[in-house]
């Protein structure tokens, strides 16, 4: 499988199958090394934070049920110095006999204890320890991460970083654009100086309800968000008041475009698994990205979502996604599965749009302070088809195109109700639109 003429996307420059620079500044992949899709979660947690089994048996997980690479992402710390945990903290959790099965599946000389019946402590092994076990060249890659676990009041704003070298503690802010941007400096910086690609994402918006589509696209540092995270209690689908998370993406990348000249948001899916016993709570197998990398490798992989090279997915397959700037054409294959019927949209906003925004309100009639409601002009359908292979053909009066595969087949894990698998693209056609750095 490999992209047909792949757009790779930064501020200011489009290139098909070339040497380009990516957002952050780091060099994409040379155009004759051979790229193949690479599957993986970004968005993990463990006993290392508040995950209730032990990072090797999540790992093993994510190994053995066809993953090609894992980030382990605790909240505000890394894997890796010495941490212990009371025997009964798995199962506070929600566990069930985690240490009987980590003994079964490591064996006792693996797993290291201390103190005696109900006070025995199981040491945390670090990263460092066991990426051994797993890790084989162009198999299996784990990525150091960290969930950067802040908020502005009583609002949760979570940022994780992908392929960071040193912990980054939150850095706050005075108010929720502030304390977002904050965050990302603070990847950025650690980035520059250490010379090393590291991916920044705002993860799931709706929680708490805390972040609007005005502050997502307010926020310019911010250029990739969970537009699918498997964690039930993230309101993925909004609610009366509330935008669900694919108008967020829409209102704020017409805001990015139309208004603003700045580039648009990529769109990630997750797990942000936490429990690994059984599928309730937030379990892992949800939510991943599809990554079209030469190497699986830290850097490789970072640098290949850094240009755009993937898409989303909650269970459909592509074979390839591909855009030709010159012919304007966006053009999906998707990898087909017998008596399942699969929908794609395309998604955009045009110019002309009716710019109109209203206040939501509350049943007292008083403003909320959550995204405004817009008109239908933004992120409209443009375009539905059925079938294998979807595309669309650009008239240039598109701000942005993206596309969601929807299919019939019922998630096999569902975080919401009556919820089927799909796949996101990211927006193209934006390239000439925007404020090239240098002016």
């Amino acid at each position: 499988m490999r992209y047909r003429q792949l757009v790779r996307a930064s501020i200011g420059v489009v290139t098909l199958c070339l040497c380009c620079t990516s957002p952050q500044g780091w060099s994409a992949e040379p155009a004759d090394e051979e790229a193949r899709w690479y599957k993986g979660n970004l968005h993990t947690h463990s006993l290392w934070s508040d995950g209730n089994d032990f990072p090797e048996m999540i790992c093993d997980w994510y190994l053995r049920h066809g993953y090609d690479f894992l980030a382990l992402s605790d909240h505000n710390i890394l894997s890796k110095g010495e941490k212990w945990v009371s025997e009964d903290a798995p199962s506070k959790r929600g566990a069930i006999e985690a240490l009987k099965r980590y003994r079964a599946r490591f064996g006792n000389d693996w797993v290291e204890t201390r103190g005696g019946e109900g006070q025995l402590e199981i040491r945390l092994k670090s990263l460092g320890e066991f990426r051994s076990m797993f890790e084989k060249p162009g198999e299996f890659l784990l990525i150091q991460a960290e969930e950067i676990t802040d908020h502005f009041g009583s609002l949760p704003v979570h940022v994780n970083a992908s392929n960071l070298m040193e912990l980054i503690r939150p850095q706050g802010g005075e108010s929720v654009r502030a304390t977002i941007a904050n965050n990302l400096i603070a990847v950025q910086r650690q980035s520059l100086r250490l010379d090393r690609p590291i991916l920044a994402h705002l993860n799931h918006p709706n929680f708490g309800f805390a972040v609007t589509a005005e502050d997502m696209a307010e926020v310019v540092q911010e250029q990739f968000f969970e537009i699918y995270n498997g964690h039930p209690g993230v309101n993925q689908l909004g609610d009366d008041w509330h935008a669900d998370l694919e108008r967020l993406w829409d209102v704020a990348n017409t805001i990015r475009l139309a208004e603003m000249k700045q580039p648009p948001l990529y769109g990630l899916a997750t797990d942000d698994s936490h429990n690994y016993f059984g599928n309730r709570g937030a379990s892992p197998g949800r939510g991943w990205v599809m990554v079209h990398a030469t190497r699986l490798e830290p850097d490789r992989i970072v640098e290949a979502i850094q240009g755009g090279d993937f898409y989303a997915s909650s269970g459909v397959q592509l074979e390839s996604v591909g855009f030709d700037p010159n012919e304007k054409q966006l053009e999906i294959q998707i990898q087909t599965e017998e008596a399942v019927r699969y929908v794609t949209e395309f998604i955009g906003t045009t110019e002309g749009y009716d710019r109109k925004s209203e206040p939501v309100l509350d049943k007292q009639g008083n403003p909320l302070n959550v995204t405004r409601r817009y008109s239908a002009d933004v992120g409209r359908v443009l375009a539905r088809a059925e079938g294998a292979r979807p595309s669309y053909r650009l008239t240039g009066k598109e701000y942005y195109v993206r596309a969601v595969i929807t299919s019939s087949k019922s998630h096999g894990n569902p975080s919401y109700a009556e919820q089927t698998e799909q796949a996101w693209t990211q927006p193209v056609g934006w390239q000439g639109r925007i404020v090239k750095q240098s002016e």
